[in-house]
């Protein structure tokens, strides 16, 4: 490989490893100070703690909102709070614009969260034959099978969840024989982001990419 050819590789492996993680920070700074901006201007000077300070605290604003979002969620979850919650649904429900909106809105966070409670319960990525022989789909080993459930089974069976696409929160729990299951080598997170990409993202996609810039990097 010639000088300039090694040294444009290198410039290349620079981009790409110096590109992403700026970017990533400096879209984080710019959103923690959007925020701090929003934020403290509606606290007065004397409950503000950068008058005292007389200096920029970066991220202040943004863990006022944490704070103040724990405490509403602590309202939230007592008697009182879910009355108003049902209340407060109740209204936009019958707003003909606005109850669309926040349907959608509602249902994309349940999705995001319950994803990420859903990561921590599941064991391992498998494929099944579902829903008939020589269809495959993606599906996630849950706990241990019921002692119920194994007693009236003759086989040996682990219970895998197949959820659907590209909404993962549902679909079915079913019991497969443990030699008809095929176990990969991905994690649950890959998999479950495989699932709500409808396979636009794929585990193996991002590994390739990631062996490809080790190697460039290496030249």
């Amino acid at each position: 490989m010639s000088l300039a050819a090694r040294l444009r590789a290198y410039l290349f492996a620079g981009i790409l490893v110096t590109a992403p993680i700026s970017i990533t920070f400096y879209l984080a700074w710019l959103f923690i100070g959007s925020i701090d901006t929003f934020v403290l201007r509606f606290l007065p000077p004397t409950y503000n703690p950068e008058t005292y300070l007389r200096v920029w605290i970066p991220g202040l604003g943004l863990l006022i909102v944490v704070i103040l979002l724990m405490i509403i969620g602590m309202f939230a979850a007592g008697f009182v709070g879910r009355m108003l919650g049902r209340a407060g649904e109740s209204l936009v429900a019958r707003m003909p614009v606005i109850r669309s909106v926040y349907a959608a809105t509602k249902q994309i966070f349940e999705a995001v969260l319950a994803n990420k409670q859903q990561a921590g319960a599941y064991r391992e990525v498998v494929l099944v034959e579902f829903p008939r022989k020589g269809v495959w789909t993606v599906g996630f080993v849950t706990g241990a099978v019921d002692p119920e459930i194994a007693r009236n089974i003759p086989q040996d069976v682990v219970s895998v969840f197949v959820p659907t696409t590209p909404n993962p929160t549902g679909g079915y729990l079913m019991f497969f024989p443990r030699t008809d299951v095929v176990r990969l080598d991905i994690t649950v997170e890959e998999g479950i982001k495989m699932i709500v990409s409808t396979g636009i993202v794929t585990p193996s996609e991002r590994r390739l990419s990631l062996a490809r810039h080790k190697d460039e990097a290496a030249d």
